[in-house]
């Protein structure tokens, strides 16, 4: 090979003899052992390239696993074949420069620092088709390892920088790795968001605060809607409004927020919503409402057993001729009362409502100016919501509706009509 790349120069050295004079001819071989030896790396570069990456790329389309056609899609062996023309100019170049050390020294710390950055920049490759194979897992949506595969190349290449600094500045690794200690206040503040993002994305992490999916509510940040990915700095929700909010990772950790997923996991959602009854409207059943709700199938029994409770409590009561006398001293039913058994009643024969497994309530809550709020608070047998609006709108337009039948009617403040008609019947 010595012998070649002599030969070659001493032809080429003929063949413009003229022109180069003797001070500068072995600058000259040197240049031309240079440029023999870059083209023979690039060719058999390019060989193996083509060999390679033809073959690898067979072999992963063959093979069942997606993890291999990860790493071709990553270009994570088109970026190690890189790595091949230095190695081969680490051979020759010391071969073609043996008698010009310092252009030899200088093109090997060049080499030097292209392979650095060649490793680390396959090793990107790496650690992001490890994180695209462990999304595969259903694990990866408790546990997302994003933020510290970030965490990692940066640090990689934090590294690398320090090697080029070492290489190029022909000083000692550890000095310069010690010497940081000098600039590490400047470094905290450059790298402070990537920092706090770290360790706030280790504690999301290891607490699974977050996950990839999760419905979650930030007020402060402006976020309710699905988490769709988390960064080393960042977690990305998108709105229902399909709008997208960055909020920084540190601030999940530092900030309050609400997720839904505790909701989801449980397979029920939360109906709680009150109907206002109006005061004015409320009084003691009589006969004749008695009789007509009784011809509601599901309030039957309660009416039958609620009429036997209150006959024999009755007994012992002295009656007297006046009916409103009656009516206070002895136990009579109440419409809210028997509005309030009704809804009882027909949640729990409702299929898309739970009765048993979660809370089922139905109360009365402290009466204001608004009226008396009849309290609903069940769970749907299902958390889509879609569904859970339909449902809940189908109960409470069924409920609104029935209120007549019970003689009652739902507080509404005036609106300008009703004062109007005021106005027309004075």
């Amino acid at each position: 090979m010595d012998s070649y790349h002599f030969s070659f120069s001493e032809y080429l050295y003929k063949l413009f003899g003229g022109t180069i004079n003797s001070n500068t001819d072995t600058f000259f071989f040197a240049i031309i052992d240079i440029g023999i030896d870059i083209i023979i790396a690039l060719i058999i570069y390019l060989i193996l390239r083509v060999i390679i990456i033809r073959y690898l790329h067979f072999f992963t389309k063959k093979t069942k696993t997606h993890w291999d056609d990860i790493l071709s899609d990553r270009g994570v062996f088109r970026r190690l074949t890189l790595i091949i023309p230095a190695f081969i100019l680490h051979i020759l170049l010391p071969i073609s420069l043996q008698s010009n050390p310092g252009i030899l020294h200088l093109l090997q710390k060049v080499l030097n620092i292209y392979i650095t950055f060649i490793i680390a920049y396959s090793l990107n490759a790496i650690l992001n088709s490890i994180n695209d194979i462990y999304s595969y897992f259903q694990v990866s949506r408790s546990r997302p390892i994003k933020g510290v595969i970030q965490a990692v190349i940066i640090i990689i290449y934090f590294i690398s920088i320090l090697v080029f600094i070492s290489i190029a500045g022909n000083m000692e690794f550890e000095k310069i790795f010690i010497g940081l200690g000098t600039v590490s206040a400047v470094l905290l503040l450059i790298f402070r968001d990537a920092l706090l993002g770290f360790v706030a994305g280790l504690q999301i992490s290891f607490n699974n605060l977050v996950q990839i999916g999760d419905w979650i509510v930030m007020k402060n940040a402006g976020a309710d809607g699905d988490v769709i990915d988390i960064t080393l700095t960042t977690v990305k929700v998108q709105n229902f409004d399909k709008t997208i909010v960055t909020i920084p990772t540190y601030q999940l950790i530092s900030d309050s927020f609400q997720n839904y997923r505790g909701m989801e996991e449980s397979g029920g959602r939360r109906i709680k919503r009150s109907i206002n009854i109006d005061l004015a409207s409320i009084k003691f059943c009589n006969q004749e409402l008695l009789d007509k709700l009784h011809n509601i199938k599901i309030l039957q029994k309660y009416i039958d057993n609620k009429n036997q409770e209150i006959e024999n409590h009755n007994k012992n009561i002295e009656d007297t001729d006046l009916e409103t006398a009656n009516l206070i001293n002895k136990r009579t039913m109440t419409n809210v009362g028997m509005f309030r058994a009704y809804i009882d009643a027909y949640l729990h024969e409702n299929a898309n409502i739970y009765n048993s497994r979660f809370t089922f309530l139905i109360r009365q809550l402290q009466s204001t100016d608004k009226g008396l709020p009849l309290e609903i608070y069940v769970f749907t047998t299902t958390t889509n919501w879609v569904e859970y609006e339909k449902i809940q709108s189908d109960i409470f337009d069924h409920f609104f509706a029935t209120l007549p039948l019970f003689e009652l009617q739902a507080y509404q403040n005036p609106s300008g009509r009703d004062i109007q008609n005021m106005k027309i019947n004075n």
